[in-house]
């Protein structure tokens, strides 16, 4: 699996999580770039990012992501 097919797989679960068609993700995306993107959904993008990769993150491994980009490379990491 590649950094951009995790990418890919992150565009869709915020699209679904998140009840938005519209959005596109860039590796500098952060909360605060997207309006639906709070504290609840942040929840449920973690869990759906967890399961759909298989992967678990630590309560340290997430306050150190700065933006989706790191995310992804976090669970190519995990994955390799």
């Amino acid at each position: 699996m590649t950094f951009n097919d995790v990418f890919k797989k992150f565009n869709e679960i915020f699209i679904d999580v998140l009840d938005d068609e519209e959005i596109v993700l860039k590796e500098s995306s952060t909360a605060n770039d997207i309006e639906e993107w709070d504290s609840l959904s942040h929840i449920q993008l973690i869990v759906n990012i967890e399961k759909e990769f298989g992967v678990n993150f630590t309560a340290l491994e997430m306050e150190n992501y700065s933006n989706v980009g790191e995310m992804c490379r976090g669970v190519l990491g995990k994955l390799i």
